[in-house]
């Protein structure tokens, strides 16, 4: 959800579809499509399957084939490239303000106030796994940076990673912590010796973590049975999982992730990345070594967890961390590999069509929500943990169809998408021209 730009315009304003840089909008539009192969997941599936994929629905055969291959080739990589691109549209924006004169800090903040109020009307009123928010709270730290080095921004943003991943690491040891004293309790009791109030408490703690990451058949029943029904129990379920998602995961895990990966998206475009002007070797090494390590890296993260049985103290200890880092090597191969084909002109019927999504992608990643909530909860056709992971990718081709059709023929009709336009009109405190001016010529 980010802009690019080509040419000076005259004054601050929207974007026009002429200055934008369509290399990319391109790799926008993977990651929008992308992205949907993780969230059909948790759009169809009770939340535990977070942390426990086996907790819900069948995991053998295909669906344990889709599952592998879903968590090798895109479970953070998609989400990691829209945390660069976002990064990368504040340089854009600035970058553009800049070479007007003009100044920027009031209309950035009004535009990511306004994204962070779709943030909670996405979270609240549509589905728990929003992400705007996250982007809107990192978006508001980070603009200070905006005029640091690449190398500074690059430094910096591998520094909140690592912090990211050394909190789920010292989390994991202290449930390992836990867990041990648990089992010296539980051998007590087996042994017949008194217990003291202190091992009661330490038998409850281990209890409350073990049942918020292994949740128990019953549990797992009653979040099914309520996104099964009217738009009243949904949503009771839901604010309290959208709360959670914008207080203690945001602290505890998506600010590190994603304010580190927005401050390397930020070097990156500064260094010319995502812009496609560097060289084709740069590109195609990007590809090479972004998968030849990211991939399997991520690969292996996967095994081990699937081979401990989900042991979610494993996952913080050691086999999320695969992934973590491997998902963004991952991204910069899938930046290297979409920038090759587009800048060879390789596939234009396909690049034109991710363009239109890319430039659409807040309303497209709106729709996304729309579409899959009306078919999933019970206000709508109420399939919500009736189809296997397998079928659900049925599902995820069919809204790719519909958004590679349907994203190029609104913007051969309009300047925006629908969201788009109602963002950038409340950013600018100004309605919009909405429809594309078509100029004609008279002989």
């Amino acid at each position: 959800m980010t802009e690019g730009e080509k040419g000076i315009p005259e004054r601050l304003a929207p974007v026009a579809a002429a200055e934008r840089i369509a290399a990319v909008d391109v790799v926008r539009g993977l990651a929008l499509l992308g992205i949907l192969i993780i969230n059909i997941d948790f759009f169809a599936l009770p939340d535990t399957v977070y942390f426990d994929p086996s907790s819900a629905g069948d995991l053998t055969g295909l669906n344990l084939l889709t599952w592998q291959v879903a968590m090798t080739l895109f479970e953070y990589k998609m989400m990691a490239l829209f945390s660069m691109l976002f990064g990368a549209g504040l340089i854009l924006m600035h970058s553009r303000a800049e070479a007007i004169g003009r100044r920027f800090a009031g209309i950035y903040y009004r535009r990511v106030f306004w994204l962070l109020m779709f943030g909670l009307a996405h979270a609240y009123l549509l589905w728990m796994g929003d992400i705007l928010y996250a982007y809107a709270m990192c978006g508001l730290i980070l603009y200070p940076l905006r005029r640091r080095s690449p190398r500074f921004l690059l430094n910096l943003g591998i520094v909140l990673l690592l912090l990211g991943s050394l909190i789920k690491l010292g989390t994991g040891y202290s449930f390992e912590l836990l867990r041990d004293a648990n089992d010296r309790v539980q051998s007590k009791l087996e042994a017949g010796e008194a217990i003291t109030a202190r091992d009661e408490a330490l038998v409850a703690q281990w209890e409350e973590v073990r049942t918020g990451f292994k949740a128990s058949p019953e549990a797992v029943q009653r979040q099914v049975e309520a996104y099964r029904g009217g738009f009243k129990e949904v949503f009771q379920v839901r604010a309290p999982q959208s709360f959670v998602m914008q207080t203690q995961l945001f602290l505890f895990m998506v600010l590190w992730r994603v304010g580190g990966l927005m401050l390397i998206g930020m070097a990156l475009m500064k260094l010319g990345v995502f812009s496609g002007q560097r060289s084709r070797r740069f590109y195609v090494w990007l590809m090479v070594v972004g998968f030849g390590l990211g991939l399997p890296l991520a690969y292996l993260g996967m095994s081990r967890w699937l081979a401990s049985d989900f042991d979610f103290v494993q996952l913080f200890q050691v086999n999320s961390h695969f992934n973590y880092f491997g998902s963004i090597l991952a991204a910069l191969g899938y930046v290297g590999l979409i920038i090759t084909i587009y800048n060879r002109g390789w596939l234009t019927w396909l690049t034109a069509r991710l363009a239109a999504v890319g430039r659409t992608a807040l309303s497209n990643y709106l729709l996304q929500s729309i579409i899959c909530t009306t078919i999933f909860y019970g206000y709508g056709l109420g399939l919500y943990a009736r189809v296997d992971r397998f079928a659900l990718q049925w599902f995820v081709l069919a809204v790719w169809i519909v958004q590679l059709i349907v994203s190029p023929i609104w913007l051969a009709r309009f300047r925006f998408g629908p969201a788009e336009w109602l963002w950038r009109s409340l950013t600018y405190w100004k309605r919009q021209p909405m429809k594309t001016v078509i100029a004609s010529h008279e002989g």
